[in-house]
């Protein structure tokens, strides 16, 4: 795999192919493999290794990107000429800026430092033993949660996959940053007649993950949601485990970043510094987090900073890029959005998106409760596994809609009574995290409709159900 010296090495190789008044060369990819299965055997296995090279020139305000994924010299070569061709001849965009200097990507204080040059320590997310797993590893762990369907007399169907990758960034003007980042990660959906069950889990230590237990977590939830009720729509006190939390609050967060607000397309336009949620409701976007992933710096190699999105319901603050923060500077938005600056959640240049928090953390609730207990404190309510086929209907009021699945309870005088169909809901974000009646301590959660975050299991009272699904 492509390691730091050796991407120097190639960018001062396209460095002096290139004409430019400046140069950015990302580099980004490595190895991943992937065992499938489905009615209780294994289908497919599959791996792969690449890296791309992505090389963005500039001539003044001009700029464009081309990318390849081959490092010989002719290669090379042509994506410069590509780069450089296709930023001739754009137009020039005036909120371009020069690319950063090592001074301004590294002196990017944050919440947590008031030094130059003292940032948050991200720990380490590369683990050989993560990296070392093989086929014959994810065969045998696969082997084991068929063994749980079978002694269930389920089928059930899922993924392990492993990585190890890399992510880096060098410019004409000297940053140069590298980081290293293994995965693992295990969905397991366990199916009975009419029911089924499912569990998730990632993370950049193999040995955090657990398959037995999530296929037995799994196992558990087909089993015990078999030969569902059918119960009316309504408002219920629903209990959102993590994964439905994560994909239904992962809506909001590209509205919390400063070009949404300049485009007048957040939900936030006009709400920042109003509480909007529960007190209850605190949100970082923390990369440094220990049960956070991902790369310590952004598209443009700005060192992330750790910042404080929501405070005691309030929204406070919203991320930036170097152009949409002098932008921002400069709009009449200025006095109303809070602090102003760039924060290194910027993607890479050219984007639509400008930037985005993308390691979400809730605080940790004064006392956090169980499912259990959860469960245990509701007279009349729901507990849902998981959420799917979530869409935006209302932009403005947060409004989603979507459909539970893989494991509806209904709960009854603190007990799970039975399995129930699945829903439709209708409700609003806004709403949601105004009405949370307990929160669970945060973990390290996976969804299928959001990305990950660091998200508790959450109480809510008045969830929306507007009708029943027919499986």
């Amino acid at each position: 795999m492509l390691d730091k010296n050796q991407a120097s090495d190639i960018f001062q190789r396209i460095r002096k192919l290139s004409s430019a008044d400046e140069l950015e060369v990302l580099f980004y990819g490595g190895s991943s493999a992937l065992t499938r299965f489905a009615n209780n055997v294994i289908h497919q296995n599959v791996s792969e290794e690449n890296v791309v090279v992505s090389v963005r020139t500039a001539f003044g305000q001009k700029t464009a990107r081309a990318t390849t994924n081959k490092l010989d010299d002719d290669s090379l070569k042509r994506v410069v000429q590509a780069s450089e061709s296709l930023a001739r001849v754009q137009e020039p965009n005036p909120d371009l800026l020069p690319m950063p200097a090592p001074h301004e990507a590294y002196e990017n204080r944050g919440e947590r430092s008031e030094e130059p040059h003292v940032h948050p320590p991200v720990p380490s997310r590369h683990f050989e033993r993560t990296a070392k797993v093989g086929p014959e590893e994810r065969a045998a762990a696969v082997k084991q949660i068929v063994a749980i369907a079978e002694k269930h007399k389920l089928t059930t169907a899922g993924i392990y996959s492993i990585s190890s990758l890399v992510e880096g960034i060098f410019n004409s003007h000297g940053v140069a940053e590298w980081h290293r980042q293994t995965g693992a990660e295990v969905s397991i959906s366990m199916l009975a007649n009419n029911s089924s069950g499912w569990q998730k889990a990632n993370s950049p230590d193999v040995t955090q993950i657990h398959p037995i237990e999530l296929a037995e977590i799994a196992a558990k939830k087909a089993i015990e949601s078999r030969d569902p009720h059918e119960i009316p729509a309504g408002k219920y006190t629903v209990i959102l485990e993590p994964a439905a939390v994560l994909d239904m609050v992962g809506f909001m967060f590209f509205d919390f970043s400063g070009i949404a607000i300049l485009d007048q397309r957040s939900f936030l336009n006009n709400r920042i510094g109003t509480k909007l949620f529960g007190d209850n409701v605190s949100i970082w976007d923390d990369v440094a987090h220990p049960l956070q992933s991902g790369t310590p710096f952004d598209g443009e190699g700005m060192r992330r900073q750790r910042v404080h999105l929501v405070e005691y319901g309030r929204p406070n603050r919203v991320v930036y890029a170097r152009a949409s923060a002098a932008k921002m500077a400069q709009s009449e938005y200025r006095d109303k959005v809070g602090a102003i600056e760039p924060t290194g959640h910027g993607f890479p240049i050219p984007n639509e998106m400008g930037e985005a928090p993308m390691n979400i953390v809730f605080a940790t609730p004064e006392d956090p409760k169980t499912i259990e207990q959860m469960i245990a404190s509701t007279e009349r309510g729901l507990l849902v596994t998981r959420l799917w086929y979530i869409r935006e209907v209302d932009p403005y009021e947060k409004i989603l809609t979507g459909m539970t699945r893989d494991g509806t309870f209904y709960i009854e005088e603190g007990n799970i009574e039975y399995g129930a169909r699945n829903f439709r809901f209708n409700e609003s974000l806004i709403h949601m995290l105004s009405n949370v009646e307990q929160m669970g301590t945060p973990v390290r959660a996976s969804g299928e409709e959001s990305f990950d975050m660091v998200v508790p299991a959450m109480k809510i009272r008045g969830f929306n159900f507007t009708e029943v699904t027919r499986f």
